[in-house]
C-alpha cells in the first residue's frame, strides 16, 4: 500500500508518496504566492493550497496503481488564521503565520490575561501566534468578524476540503493561544475574555486520529478507492519531529534552515517560564519544546548576499576550516531580523564585534557560522539548565547538516555527538508516518520511526581542545546582547523617525 505525507509551507505544498517499507516513491512540489497588502502583512488565499495539493496528488499518483493508496495525512505552517462562512466558505485570505500586524493585541492579551496566559497556553503573547489575528480581525474588521462560523488552521482547511469534515489536533491547537495544553481543551478563561464562541473553534483530535474519508467525487477523479483514510496530521515542526525521530528525550534537534529551532521531546508538561514555546507534540500525550532563532540560515543568505555576491556558498565557505575556532577574535550575532529566543526583541540587531585590521574575509564567513550555531545554543542550554536534560546525540537537518565544517563546529559548539539523517523529508514524512500508523501498519510510532527514519552511519564527536574554547568564547559572546541592545532599540527608532 502507500501512504501520502502533506506539508504545506509558506511558498508551496510539497507532497511525499511512501511505500510499507518506508521508501520514498514520489515527490512533488507546487508553489503558490503570498501576498503583502501592507508593510508587515501576510496573506494567502486558501483555495490556492487547496487546488495546489490536489494538482499535485494526482501528479504523485501518476506512475502508480492509485487504488492502493492507503492514507493521507499532513504537515502544515502553524497559527495562520483561516475563516469560513456558514457554507464553509473562505470570508477574507488567511492571515500568515509571519504576519506582524498584531502587536497592540499581544500586548492587550498580556494585559488582560497576565500571568494566567503562561499557566495557561505554555507560551507568551507573539505576533505570530492566531489569537492576536483573532483580536485584530474583530477590531478592524468587525463586519468580517460577524460572518465567522467556523475557525480553522492552513492544513485542517485541506483536511475539509479532501473529507467535508472540520477538525483540528492538540499541536496545532497548541499555536492559537486558545489551548489549555495541560487539559488538551480550548480554554473557557481566554476564550470569554475576549468574546469569542467556543462553538466556532473545530473540534479537537490527536494527530493519530482519522478525520473522515477522502469524499467519494475526489476520489473517482483520481480513480481512488473510497476507502482512503486521512488522518489529522500535525503542525510542520511537530510533523518534522516526528520525521526525524524525536520520540524519546535521548535526542534533540537543530534544524538550520531560514530561521534555526532547536526542539527537544518532552514525555510530560515542562515549565519553561515563556522561555521556550512549547507545544503538544504528534506523539500522543507527548509535547516538545522549542527555541528559535529568526535568522540562522537567513543570516548566511544575508552575509553571502552582501559580502560574497557571485561567489558560491561552497565558493565562501571553503577557508572557514583554516581558521581556528573563534575566528581570532571576531563575534558575529545573528539578530538582523530581531531575535526569538532568548531575548524576544524585535529591535535588537545584529553585530560583528571584534574587527581587527587582519581579518579576512575567511574570518568574517566562520564568525557567521560560529554565531548562528551560538545562537541555536542559547535554547539548549535552556533547556539543560532550567529541565536538567542531558541529550546522548543531537540530529542535524537543514542546510548545515550538509557541510562537514559547520557539522564538526556543531559538534564542538554543542559538545554532543551529531548526527545526521539519510534523507530529509521534513513534516511530509511525519505526515507519512502518520498515515501509516493510523492505517494499521504498524502498532505504534515506535515501530513506524524504525521502519521510517534513518541516520548517515558516520557522525561528527566533539573534539575536546574546541569545546574548551568554545566555552570560553561562549560566556564572551553571551555579554554581547546586553551591551548593545539599547544601542539597536536607539538605532531602529531613530531610523523608524526619519
Amino acid at each position: 500500500m502507500y501512504y501520502i505525507g502533506v506539508d504545506l509551507g509558506t511558498s508551496s505544498v510539497k507532497l511525499l508518496l511512501m511505500d510499507d517499507d518506508g521508501n520514498i516513491v514520489n515527490t512533488v512540489t507546487k508553489e503558490y504566492p503570498i501576498s503583502f497588502p501592507k508593510p508587515g502583512w501576510s496573506e494567502q488565499n486558501p483555495t490556492d493550497w487547496y487546488e495546489k495539493t490536489v494538482e499535485g496528488i494526482k501528479e504523485l499518483i501518476s506512475n502508480i496503481d492509485s487504488s492502493k493508496v492507503a492514507g493521507i495525512s499532513f504537515g502544515g505552517q502553524m497559527h495562520g488564521l483561516v475563516i469560513l462562512d456558514e457554507n464553509d466558505n473562505v470570508i477574507r485570505p488567511a492571515i500568515l503565520w509571519n504576519d506582524v500586524r498584531t502587536s497592540k493585541q499581544c500586548q492587550e492579551i498580556t494585559d488582560r490575561l497576565g500571568q494566567r496566559l503562561l499557566e495557561i497556553t505554555k507560551n507568551i503573547a507573539l505576533e505570530g501566534f492566531t489569537l492576536p489575528k483573532i483580536l485584530w480581525l474583530q477590531e478592524n474588521e468587525p463586519e468580517v468578524w460577524s460572518r465567522v462560523k467556523k475557525i480553522m488552521l492552513p492544513k485542517d482547511y485541506l483536511s475539509l476540503w479532501l473529507t467535508g469534515n472540520i477538525y483540528t489536533e492538540f499541536s496545532d491547537a497548541a499555536g492559537t493561544l486558545l489551548l489549555d495544553i495541560e487539559k488538551k481543551q480550548w480554554s473557557e478563561e481566554i476564550t470569554d475574555a475576549f468574546n469569542i464562541d467556543r462553538r466556532i473553534l473545530p473540534e479537537l483530535i490527536e494527530s493519530t486520529d482519522r478525520t473522515g474519508f477522502v469524499k467519494a467525487e475526489i476520489a473517482e477523479r483520481y480513480k481512488l478507492t473510497n476507502e482512503v483514510k486521512v488522518f489529522a496530521g500535525g503542525a510542520d515542526n511537530a510533523a518534522a519531529a516526528l520525521g526525524v525521530g524525536l520520540i524519546n528525550e535521548e535526542v534533540g534537534l537543530i534544524s538550520m534552515g531560514t530561521s534555526g529551532v532547536v526542539s527537544a521531546y518532552e514525555p510530560k508538561i515542562a515549565d519553561y517560564k515563556g522561555k521556550l514555546h512549547f507545544f503538544n507534540h504528534t506523539v500522543p500525550g507527548a509535547y516538545y519544546s522549542m527555541g528559535v532563532s529568526l535568522a540562522a540560515g537567513n543570516s548566511l543568505n544575508w552575509y553571502k548576499e552582501t559580502f560574497g555576491k557571485g561567489l558560491s556558498f561552497n565558493e565562501l565557505l571553503s577557508e572557514v576550516y583554516t581558521v581556528s575556532p573563534g575566528s581570532e577574535g571576531l563575534l558575529f550575532t545573528p539578530y538582523i531580523v530581531g531575535e526569538r529566543t532568548p531575548h524576544f526583541d524585535s529591535k535588537i540587531r545584529g553585530s560583528f564585534i571584534g574587527i581587527s585590521a587582519h581579518h579576512e574575509q575567511k574570518h568574517f564567513s566562520r564568525a557567521v557560522l560560529e554565531g548562528i550555531t551560538f545562537s541555536l545554543r542559547d535554547s539548549k542550554d535552556i533547556m539543560e539548565k532550567t529541565k536538567n536534560k542531558k541529550f546522548k546525540r543531537l540530529i542535524s537537518v537543514g542546510g548545515g547538516a550538509q557541510n562537514p565544517d559547520i557539522m564538526q563546529m556543531q559538534a564542538d559548539i554543542f559538545n554532543s555527538e551529531m548526527i545526521r539523517l539519510t534523507v530529509e523529508q521534513g513534516p511530509g514524512l511525519g505526515a507519512c508516518m502518520i498515515a501509516a500508523f493510523g492505517c494499521g501498519l504498524f502498532d505504534s510510532l515506535e515501530a513506524v520511526t524504525k521502519a521510517f527514519v534513518h541516520y548517515k552511519e558516520a557522525s561528527f564527536i566533539p573534539n575536546p581542545k574546541n569545546v574548551a574554547r568554545y566555552e570560553q568564547i561562549y560566556q564572551i559572546r553571551k555579554q554581547v546582547y546586553k551591551n548593545t541592545s539599547e544601542i539597536s532599540h536607539q538605532l531602529v527608532e531613530f531610523n523608524d523617525e526619519g
